[in-house]
């Protein structure tokens, strides 16, 4: 906010100048609708990009262990494609779940208490990273096989067709498990039976570390999509509006009984492919010239621009941020270990006859 400064002159003379009365603030106005919902959208990103980096911290200092991939980056893919999505519809991932997971509601504190394998972890500690599930929001999991989730999205989305309920299954998946045959089976059984599903693929270019020229002969991967009969496009996983349209338009589409729908997500994961990846298949350079299309920089930027985020609350939006990533660390350090003497539980049966 502005502020009057005094006559430095008047000030100098000893002249003293008649003190006004101080106004009293009005009501605060609330930003528009569009505003507010821009800032939504950035307080989402945020959370991801704060969470996924003191994952960064915590694995380095051996708090968490295993298999570990990071969504920093592609922040604008997760945030975009669930403002298209209602709590009824069902959502599919992959091992690089994080983001997803945050994006579509999951506590903060159950996924960090499931990366420190606590049993208040979404998974009761027994999924770590790659594993993250969360049924009252339908959310089935991550996935540590690479399309493994393809086939389970046409299975729900069958079961809902067969139920006639009115949802979307969408399932996120890389570039990389594009190649698999689950992804061509899955695509043409859901366009031969109209399956009700949303197929977004996030493109990052690099198949852990195999470029995508290095492994598909034509990478329009939409267009590859598209001969299976639906519908698809590629968008800017860069840009979270973008994404947001795309994914809004797509998901209506399919709710409206259109068949399965498509997104090339055209994306770029700014860390490693995992906390064990030397990273040496791609240039600092390359990576550097993505950063200048970082999601979360550009939509924090707009915002500023349009004059409705100023330093002061950024700055209370990254303290809030930080508090809720705090608070989840803090609570799965305090969160109680699974006994070994049920450690067999879910894993074997216990003798006894299953009710009928």
């Amino acid at each position: 906010m502005a502020t009057a400064h005094g006559n430095p002159s008047s000030e100098a003379s000893g002249t003293k100048r008649p003190r006004r009365a101080r106004a009293r603030p009005g009501p605060v106005s609330s930003p528009a609708p569009e505003a507010a919902h821009d800032l939504e959208l950035l307080r989402q990103m945020l959370l991801i990009r704060r969470f996924e980096e003191r994952c960064v911290e915590l694995y380095s200092s051996a708090a968490i262990r295993g298999f570990v991939h990071l969504y920093i980056g592609e922040e604008a893919v997760a945030v975009g494609v669930h403002q298209a999505l209602s709590e009824q519809d069902a959502v599919v991932s992959t091992y690089r779940e994080h983001g997803h997971a945050l994006a579509r509601g999951v506590s903060p504190d159950a996924v960090m208490a499931e990366m420190y394998g606590k049993t208040t972890g979404c998974s009761h500690g027994r999924g770590g990273s790659m594993h993250l599930f969360d049924a009252a929001r339908r959310f089935y999991g991550g996935n540590a096989i690479v399309g493994g989730g393809l086939p389970l999205a046409a299975g729900l989305a069958l079961a809902d067709r067969m139920r006639g309920e009115s949802r979307v299954t969408c399932c996120f998946f890389g570039d990389g498990a594009f190649a698999e045959g689950e992804f061509h089976e899955t695509a043409n059984l859901a366009a031969l039976w109209g399956l009700p599903v949303l197929f977004v693929c996030e493109n990052n270019l690099y198949a852990m570390g195999t470029a995508l020229a290095r492994e598909h002969a034509q990478t329009d991967l939409a267009m590859r999509a598209a001969s299976y009969g639906m519908a698809a496009w590629a968008v800017d996983g860069m840009d979270v509006h973008a994404v947001e349209k795309a994914a809004r338009g797509a998901a209506e589409s399919v709710r409206a009984g259109n068949g399965p729908h498509f997104l090339e997500a055209r994306t770029y994961r700014f860390r490693a492919h995992s906390m064990y990846d030397p990273d040496r298949y791609r240039s600092k350079d390359e990576i550097e010239e993505w950063k200048h299309r970082d999601p979360v920089a550009a939509l924090s930027e707009g915002l500023r621009k349009a004059g409705h985020l100023d330093p002061a609350a950024l700055e209370s939006l990254e303290h809030e941020v930080t508090g809720v990533v705090d608070h989840a660390v803090r609570a799965a350090e305090q969160a109680p270990e699974e006994p070994a003497e049920t450690l067999l539980r879910h894993v074997t049966g216990t003798g006894e006859e299953t009710p009928s």
